[in-house]
């Protein structure tokens, strides 16, 4: 019999006096979760926010995971100096780590251990606390937020202000959200931002919360403007009338200036309380998820012939690019009824000889000119390009792939677009009904950046995501910056993506773990793309899932 899930869990991380490894700064440091597997292989499963030169971080990304009673889940906490924009941690410095089981840290509630290096030897004086709360509250607050008049705290310039919100609990106040820093500005306007009421409030619409407001340092030394404290109950009348202003007070300024009246207002022009469904919600209530696969046949990858070659089949019948369609299709294929997918090769030359039916005019010259295809469906059917289950697209790589010649270059963009036609037509739909998901599968650099930064951009206002899995030892650091975990992807013109649809990860991290470690961290970001992109758009399930 399956384990049931118990509760979900949301982890709250912070830390201490961690080593400092930066010259002339402090560590700019990342917490990174990892649990593992039956086999006792760690597979990642999500990293916090950077918080630049600080050496005693506190994270605002929360860590949300399953808890079953009866099963001992393993926890690594690694804490991380991020100098570059790379997601391989190993070019950054290793500041600690804690290895705990769940169940100790929910019974702890809040649980403080000392950092340990690799060789379990003490990392300074660095402590790591994690404090764990159920979740039994699946209601978000959506704020619109502004301020006016605040003081300035630069010589130069202007103050860069951004928010922070205390949660409050029995062992003190907790960081609940921190908003982006508008830069020079008195009178800023924040993105519209969200926080899960239990991260908040417990759910308690009369509990306190602080709100903090700080002018942003590079050097880490922000400067507190001032502090309110207020309510649910308080922030909700923004919604009902007029905006909910509060005035910024700095204690010690009000204890050394006579005459003192504040440090600025913050208004709270919206603060909604909705119901937040979750992907098991959308997913239970029938939504669909459709999943296409792209494969790279650009000549980089060697002759097919040649054992050197990444799409050489070996004697086992198994070569990456093969791996990665079996790893990822067995977990995506359970959420979608049909079970049909549309498989399509990219970068190569189709043989001219292949009939093809004369109405299908564009592929019918690039037959006969040999021309390359950037989008050619891997059964050679423009009419039905679908594969039944993944074992459909595993044949019919195997059937295409010693019958076209690999070419280049390397272009994202057709696959893009194609998948985002049959997306934005899903974006007529009064229900989330549907969501597209675009599994590329390549070897090298990307050849038409500029056209696939647009492409990713205009999909991320559809019900789509992208994972990229590369292959093979190229450079992939174009692959890692199209993932947008550095900050959103923008277009050649500047034009910011609405949210981040793309994960990449390199599929050589893998080769030796287990193989669901490989379709847990490629489809780690893919149920919260579903349910964000859905509650961005206000559309429900089709149909309201049943309480469990």
């Amino acid at each position: 019999m399956a384990a049931q899930c118990v509760t979900k869990v949301e982890l709250t991380v912070s830390c201490d006096n961690l080593l400092d490894k930066d010259i002339g700064s402090k560590s700019d440091p990342l917490c990174v979760l990892l649990m593992s597997s039956s086999d006792s292989q760690w597979y990642e499963v999500e990293r916090t926010e950077k918080v630049q030169n600080c050496l005693s971080p506190k994270f605002a990304k929360k860590f949300v995971i399953d808890y079953y009673f009866e099963i001992v889940q393993k926890l690594k906490f690694g804490i991380y100096d991020i100098d570059n924009k790379t997601i391989d941690l190993s070019d950054d410095d290793f500041l600690g780590q804690l290895e705990c089981t769940l169940g100790q840290v929910v019974s702890s509630k809040k649980l403080t251990r000392p950092l340990v290096l690799k060789n379990k030897t003490p990392a300074g004086k660095g402590t790591i606390t994690i404090s764990a709360e159920e979740i039994k509250d699946n209601r978000v607050a959506n704020f619109e937020v502004e301020a006016r008049k605040l003081d300035n705290k630069d010589f130069f310039g202007k103050s860069d202000p951004y928010l922070e919100f205390y949660k409050q609990t029995q062992t003190g106040w907790q960081l609940a959200h921190r908003t982006e820093v508008v830069k020079n500005n008195l009178n800023p306007t924040w993105r519209p931002f969200r926080i899960p009421l239990q991260s908040l409030c417990g759910g308690d619409m009369d509990k306190p919360i602080k709100v903090e407001c700080y002018d942003y340092d590079n050097d880490g030394s922000h400067d507190l403007i001032g502090t309110f404290e207020t309510t649910m109950t308080r922030l909700q009348e923004a919604s009902r009338t007029s905006p909910a202003e509060f005035e910024c007070i700095n204690s010690k300024k009000k204890q050394k200036k006579k005459g003192y009246k504040n440090s600025g207002v913050v208004s709270v022009k919206l603060c909604q309380v909705v119901k937040e469904y979750t992907f098991l919600d959308y997913i239970m209530g029938g939504c669909q998820i459709n999943f296409t696969v792209a494969i790279d046949f650009t000549g980089s990858n060697g002759d097919p012939k040649s054992p050197q070659s990444l799409h050489y089949i070996s004697p086992q019948g198994v070569n990456e690019y093969l791996s990665a369609i079996w790893s990822v299709g067995n977990v995506i294929q359970d959420y979608d009824s049909d079970k049909m997918f549309p498989a399509f090769g990219f970068g190569a030359q189709i043989p001219p000889t292949w009939q093809v039916r004369p109405d299908m005019y564009l592929m019918e010259l690039c037959f006969t000119l040999k021309q390359v295809s950037h989008e050619f469906p891997l059964n050679f059917n423009p009419a039905n390009p679908f594969c039944a289950g993944v074992e459909g697209v595993v044949d019919a790589y195997r059937v295409c792939l010693p019958q076209v010649k690999l070419y280049g270059p390397t272009n994202f963009s057709p696959i893009v677009n194609h998948v985002a036609c049959f997306a934005k037509q899903a974006l007529q739909q009064t229900t989330a009904s549907q969501y597209y998901v675009l599994l590329i599968i390549t070897d090298g650099v990307i050849t038409d950046m500029d056209e696939t930064r647009s492409a990713i951009v205009n999909a991320s206002r559809l019900p789509m995501s992208i994972i990229i899995v590369g292959v093979g030892n190229a450079d992939f650091d174009a692959m890692e910056f199209l993932d947008g975990d550095d900050g959103r992807l923008r277009s050649q013109t500047g034009e910011a993506a609405m949210r981040d649809i793309v994960q990449f990860v390199p599929f050589r991290q893998f080769q030796n773990a287990p193989s669901q470690a490989l379709a847990q961290s490629v489809l780690a970001e893919l149920p919260q793309q579903v349910a964000s992109f859905f509650s961005l758009f206000k559309l429900k399930p089709p149909h309201e899932p049943s309480p469990s």
